[in-house]
């Protein structure tokens, strides 16, 4: 008779099979969960911007803000300090080149005028006083050689006489000798009397130069303190109308102080403030176009400034044609400074996307709209509408083009 055994309870090798899978089931739909919670964000459509990817024509240019400014604005300094003591003209007016515009009075250069006078006189009495001496001296010198020449004639001739008789045995050889003697000493001491002369004229010639060189440089330094004084009375420098004029009577000015401007009204420019982003492609002569009442004025970039200032750097801008019959300093316009010629381009409408994501990534909303996913793009040029779109879209694609702060670092977005 067999006997049946009872089966054993507990875990066979099959079931260590069934347990793993259920484990690795419910890690996966944990993970499935987890990552659903952290890269998914919902949110509804109507709050979002949605704009169509499209082939096109890419204008590249970009608008800037520009003020009018005067073609050229000229500084006035004080070439000379002092206090205000009148003002003549006031802010705002029209004024000529040469116009007084303030008065100023320097006491310490009213001083050094009148030593500078005094100075002079002393000088100019010196020279006379010189003069009179040479010429005193060149008198008496000229009259000695005049005594020694005719006294070496005389005893030339009274020589020459005794040396016949001598020659005759007429008269003695002593009184022949000293005829000889003095005839021959007269003639040392006119050449000495006509080499002193020679050297007093040449002595007084150079001296005199001399001194009328220095009184000449006193006269123009003279001159200049003059020209100092009158420099105390502050005149425009050119044409145009007086911008500010820091100044009033009883101020005291210091010199080389800036105390106002003259804007040359000839002509205006339009002075703008570009982002940096743009440094490398602006450059001069670039065209420009200013938009005033539906009427367009064409403009020439005339100089770039390379200094950045918060994220800007300056340009100017002038007129090539008419300008607005209303155009005033001060006023604002709206300008598209043209960067280069219009091409074909896949286009993205411009949106606040792009201070979240630099250009590198977007949501692309997929075919029925119910949601979007992150994708990378490469974005090259970009005008005040558009994007040009490189890589990454195609056409009719749509995208979210909204700001992306609230998504924070999800992958899709949920459209309800």
């Amino acid at each position: 008779m067999d006997i049946q055994l009872e089966k054993k309870k507990g875990l066979r090798p099959k079931h260590y099979g069934y347990i793993a899978l259920g484990l690795l089931l419910l890690v996966a739909g944990y993970q499935l969960i987890f990552a659903s919670s952290v890269s998914t964000f919902r949110t509804e459509r109507d709050k979002l911007t949605i704009a169509e990817v499209t082939d096109g024509k890419f204008d590249d240019f970009i608008t800037i803000n520009g003020n009018v400014a005067p073609i050229a604005t000229i500084y006035m300094d004080a070439y000379e300090g002092g206090r205000v003591t009148d003002k003549l003209i006031e802010e705002g007016a029209m004024v000529e080149k040469g116009d007084i515009i303030l008065k100023l009075e320097n006491m310490n250069l009213y001083e050094q005028i009148l030593q500078s006078e005094s100075n002079l006189a002393l000088k100019q009495n010196d020279l006379r006083s010189t003069k009179l001496n040479f010429d005193s001296r060149l008198v008496e010198g000229r009259k000695s050689l005049a005594t020694a020449s005719t006294e070496l004639q005389r005893l030339k001739r009274n020589f020459e006489q005794n040396q016949a008789l001598y020659d005759e045995e007429l008269i003695s050889k002593e009184e022949y000798l000293k005829s000889k003697e003095d005839y021959e000493l007269s003639k040392k001491q006119y050449d000495i009397v006509k080499v002193q002369t020679e050297n007093d004229e040449e002595l007084a010639e150079t001296s005199l130069t001399g001194l009328d060189a220095d009184l000449a440089r006193m006269q123009k330094t003279l001159g200049m303190v003059y020209q100092r004084l009158d420099h105390l009375n502050v005149r425009a420098p050119a044409d145009g109308q007086l911008g500010f004029l820091d100044a009033e009577i009883g101020q005291s000015i210091q010199q080389g102080e800036r105390i106002g401007q003259i804007n040359v009204l000839t002509d205006y420019k339009i002075e703008a403030t570009i982002d940096e982003h743009y440094i490398d492609r602006v450059v001069r002569d670039l065209t420009a176009v200013l938009d005033r009442n539906g009427e367009e004025y064409p403009l020439r970039l005339r100089k770039v400034y390379p200094e950045v200032r918060n994220g800007k750097f300056k340009v100017d801008l002038v007129f090539t044609d008419e300008k607005p019959s209303t155009i005033r300093t001060g006023q604002s316009y709206n300008i598209k400074l043209r960067l280069g010629e219009s091409s074909d381009a896949l286009l993205l409408p411009k949106g606040s996307f792009f201070q979240s994501t630099g250009g590198q990534w977007i949501f692309v909303v997929g075919p029925d709209g119910d949601e979007a996913l992150r994708r990378n793009i490469r974005i090259g040029k970009q005008n005040s509408r558009y994007y040009e779109v490189l890589e990454g879209l195609q056409d009719g694609e749509k995208v979210i083009t909204s700001n992306y702060d609230s998504f924070g670092e999800a992958e899709k977005i949920v459209l309800k």
